[in-house]
């Protein structure tokens, strides 16, 4: 970096700071930043570790993968500007632009970003795979044939990618959209070692300016970016500012003042203020916030550990499949919506599949209505006739989900269960369900790309957590035969029939009890155009604009 741009950058960072204290708008000297909030915190700047939203959006503005998605979840180019698949589905060759550059960093000569290769792409995802790593994102490579092994993925040369499968798959090339799978250069690995997680360097439209955790993160205009919008260069944005306000009400109060640009999602906190019972914006915003809406691939749902040699489960009365049924039945979700929801999301009557994508259950093949009569049936059958004898049981969650949680714990209460709720910070409650703390927890799940089988993998036994998304540790060979044949099925048709059949099986089973699918939700102060919104609601900020620029 020259001497010029590095003061720039650092007079720019100092602005940014000194107005978040002052809590005066962020445009000076014509500079544009834009602001938001993140409540869960960062926990990771290194794409290998990008399991949650937060990690997500924070590395998306960082890097890129070797494709991307559009607004409609449709595959696109990205770093490889084009690609080729063999007849018979194994063999991806992948040809890489010549016109991307790394970050400006310390960590190569002289200073000044090196130019992207076929080779660092090919250090990227081999490395997701290293077990001296343990990424949660491993599993996204699965597919990939092991030879000798080493992972099946060779750069012939400075542009060209080839990635072999075991198997055909499909949705592979969504996958590779996935943040876990950024291209990052292994000189920053190497110079930085750990601490690379704090130090990002990437080819994405924002570069790194400044990091103190917990506090502010500070991303600043890559202006080498290789992406254009018309004939403009992207992004437009000069400088990116994230805080990590805990409390949502106060961060609401800082969006409702003007200090933040953007704010995601429904919290109970500010739902009713800003939101009509019916799911519209507040009149009284109006002109001044924008709200933007579409259907959401993500399933809210409650958890239950399937593991019978895990202590938690010792006389545990959700080890029986008529009780896990019976919660099912026994809370109305449409009540949830409507008064816990603001009529925002769909009523998770249907299958884990959400609403959107090929093999949801829309003619209510399956899935669970509110039955409370059925319900206690159930329990009776299990050996607790109106709830006699019948242990309580903890559910876990964080403060974010305390009213529905509430809501449900009332509801179960009417069938003769006893439900407690145990409360811990988001962090804490994910490494919880990581590593098998817990024996009932609320979770979500949002796709990571736009297949079915995103959502069936977390049944899968060969994704038993922590290495894989099957938090529940479910387990069947059933299950497990037919997530193998609707791999490697390139019938569009045959497959969703495979991912219903599927859906079933676990509904029948319950690991699982859908809440609802949800519905993206996100409020823009009205000077901000060019954000968009996508159902897998990710935050992509390298094409808006602020204040008419």
């Amino acid at each position: 970096m020259n001497m010029c741009l590095k003061v720039n950058s650092l007079i720019l960072i100092t602005s940014i700071l000194f107005v978040s204290c002052t809590g005066t708008p962020d445009q000076q000297a014509g500079q544009t930043v834009f602001r938001y909030n993140e409540s869960s915190g960062i926990t990771s700047l290194d794409p290998a570790f990008a399991r949650d939203q937060a990690n997500i959006w924070s590395v998306n503005h960082l890097y890129n993968s070797l494709v991307q998605l559009d607004s409609n979840l449709n595959v696109q180019p990205c770093l490889a500007r084009r690609w080729t698949v063999s007849e018979d589905g194994r063999v991806y060759e992948f040809f890489i632009r010549s016109d991307v550059y790394f970050h400006d960093s310390e960590v190569f000569s002289g200073g000044s970003g090196k130019k992207l290769t076929a080779q660092d792409a090919e250090y990227s995802l081999k490395r997701l795979l290293d077990p001296g790593l343990a990424s949660p994102g491993a599993w996204v490579l699965a597919p990939v044939k092991i030879h000798a092994g080493t992972p099946a993925i060779r750069a012939v040369d400075d542009t060209t990618l080839v990635i072999e499968l075991a198997e055909p798959f499909p949705p592979f090339p969504g996958m590779l959209s996935m943040q876990y799978c950024s291209v990052i250069p292994r000189e920053a690995v190497d110079f930085y070692g750990e601490d690379f997680r704090a130090n990002p360097v990437g080819t994405g439209p924002f570069r790194f300016g400044m990091w103190k955790e917990g506090v502010k993160l500070v991303l600043l205009k890559n202006k080498n970016y290789f992406e254009s919008q018309g004939n403009r260069k992207l992004p437009f944005l000069d400088a990116v500012a994230i805080t990590f306000i805990v409390d949502k009400q106060t961060a609401f109060l800082e969006f409702v003042k003007g200090n933040l640009d953007f704010m995601s999602g429904l919290d109970a906190a500010y739902k009713d203020e800003m939101l009509t019972p019916s799911g519209k914006l507040n009149p009284k915003y109006r002109g001044k916030i924008n709200l933007l809406s579409q259907p959401y691939l993500n399933t809210e749902y409650l958890g239950i550990l399937m593991d019978r040699e895990n202590p938690l489960l010792k006389d545990n009365p959700l080890s029986d499949k008529r009780i896990r049924q019976a919660i099912s039945m026994g809370f109305d979700r449409d009540r949830l919506i409507r008064y816990l929801r603001n009529s925002t999301g769909t009523p998770g009557t249907h299958g884990f599949i959400p609403k959107g994508l090929p093999g949801f259950a829309d003619s209510g093949q399956f899935g669970y209505d509110y039955n409370p009569e059925k319900a206690k049936q159930l329990i009776a059958e299990a050996g607790y006739p109106a709830g006699k004898g019948l242990p309580p049981i903890t559910l876990s969650t964080n403060a974010s989900y305390l009213d529905i949680c509430q809501f449900i714990q009332n509801q179960l209460s009417m069938i003769g269960i006893v439900m407690k709720i145990d409360v811990s910070p988001p962090a804490t409650l994910k490494e919880n369900i990581a590593r098998s703390r817990v024996a009932f927890f609320r979770g979500s799940w949002i796709a990571d790309y736009p297949d079915a089988e995103n959502y069936l993998s977390l049944f899968y036994s060969r994704n038993f957590t922590p290495a894989g998304p099957n938090y529940t540790r479910f387990g069947n060979d059933e299950f497990d035969r037919l997530y193998q044949l609707a791999s490697v099925e390139n019938n569009d048709r045959k497959r969703t029939q495979y991912y219903r059949q599927m859906d079933s099986l676990v509904m029948e089973e319950a690991p699982v009890i859908v809440l609802f699918y949800d519905q993206v939700l996100r409020f823009v102060r009205s000077d901000i155009s060019g954000l968009g919104s996508n159902p897998l609601n990710l935050l992509n900020l390298k094409t808006v604009r602020k204040n008419g620029d």
